[in-house]
């Protein structure tokens, strides 16, 4: 128990010191990938560093199998080079055995990662987007809400905001239509000005094209109806853009795991895809085992003694196969996503084969 304790104990000093030397490089040059993006608006480096955190829990999730087998690899060459998986193996325990430590602290990170980590990158990634946005185009805040009630939009200009509500939607890569659609256009001051109703409404540049729509004009101690028009082709201007509102609608890392039940449900009901949600889901509940999976990557090539030499090839050879598998886990959720394989399948297959292929290099080259 002692010994288990001692070599969980390395392998979190090691995570700890590799995720906080990783984060901060990539922190840098998020920072000055900032600099040059919003250039043009002149921000403040308080601005700048708000954006850059922001970031860092969204990059922190995204490299966190990165960091897992670089760990695994430090730790156990410097166990080699120490002699101390001889002294393991002397004492009647097993290179199998003495990755039970490790694989049990991965698990235990991978439910952090789900149960914490994912709902504070779903809560820095919104609130990025909206303070980018507000920094591109001050005063013109806008949003894209997809709920069961259909689709909602927020734009926003010198002229005051609109809330626009459609009741479906069908989109491809280049254009995007919206159907039964409601406007309601706000003055600066924030009271009510225009109600527009119209059965199609599309992007044409900056411009939102209505057909067959309806507007009336609200203002006080007048009748709305008798003032009301009727347009066979209407153009109203807008901030938002198709891939904007494209990228929100299938955009499920903004969601927290808390909430996406909720949401797959809701809009299942109101006849929206899911398929996107819900392979979300599923590789974040697999997320896990996948980290696992990395931790026997970086131990299948690395638990050797280091007289044997080699060391960098193997070191070189654990990190390929730790980038082969992360690619195909994530072509397995593109497949997933684009309806080619179950949901199912496209999360959990990835990494219950790595670990199944990872086990079989440990056997093959342990005495069990």
């Amino acid at each position: 128990m002692i010994l288990d304790f001692y070599y969980a104990r390395r392998f979190t000093q090691w995570f700890l010191v590799i995720s906080a030397v990783l984060m901060s490089l990539v922190m840098l040059i998020d920072l000055s990938e900032q600099v040059r993006r919003f250039e043009a608006q002149d921000l403040n480096i308080s601005q700048l560093l708000g954006l850059t955190l922001l970031n860092a829990p969204g990059t922190l999730s995204e490299f966190l199998p990165l960091i897992m087998i670089l760990t695994t690899i430090v730790l156990f060459v410097g166990m080699a080079r120490s002699s101390e998986l001889v002294v393991t193996r002397a004492i009647g325990r097993s290179g199998i055995r003495a990755l039970v430590p490790p694989v049990a602290v991965s698990l235990v990170i991978g439910g952090l990662a789900v149960g914490i980590l994912n709902p504070m990158v779903a809560a820095t990634t919104n609130r990025y987007k909206e303070l980018a946005e507000s920094y591109r185009q001050p005063g013109a805040a806008a949003a894209v809400s997809l709920t069961g009630e259909g689709l909602w939009l927020r734009q926003g200009g010198q002229n005051g905001q609109s809330v626009i509500h459609a009741a479906n939607y069908r989109g491809d890569a280049d254009a995007l239509f919206l159907y039964d659609v409601s406007i309601l256009t706000y003055a600066p001051d924030g009271g009510p000005v225009r109600r527009t109703i119209a059965e199609e409404a599309s992007l044409d540049g900056e411009d939102w094209v209505l057909r067959d729509a309806k507007v009336w004009q609200l203002a006080v101690g007048v009748n709305p109806e008798q003032g009301a028009r009727r347009y066979d082709h209407l153009r109203l201007p807008t901030t938002l853009t198709n891939e904007r509102i494209r990228d929100t609608i299938g955009f499920a890392e903004g969601i927290s795991i808390y909430d996406l039940p909720q949401t797959i449900a809701a809009l299942t009901e109101a006849g929206f895809s899911t398929t996107r949600f819900r392979v979300w889901l599923q590789v974040e509940l697999a997320r896990p085992l996948f980290l696992v999976a990395m931790v026997l990557v970086g131990a299948a090539f690395t638990m050797r003694h280091s007289r044997l030499g080699g060391t960098g090839v193997a070191v070189l050879t654990a990190v390929m196969l730790g980038f082969s598998l992360y690619f195909v886990h994530n072509f397995a959720r593109i497949l997933g996503e684009n309806g080619q394989i179950p949901v199912l399948l496209a999360a959990w297959a990835p990494p219950v084969a790595s670990i199944l292929l990872t086990m079989g290099l440990l056997l093959h080259a342990e005495d069990g």
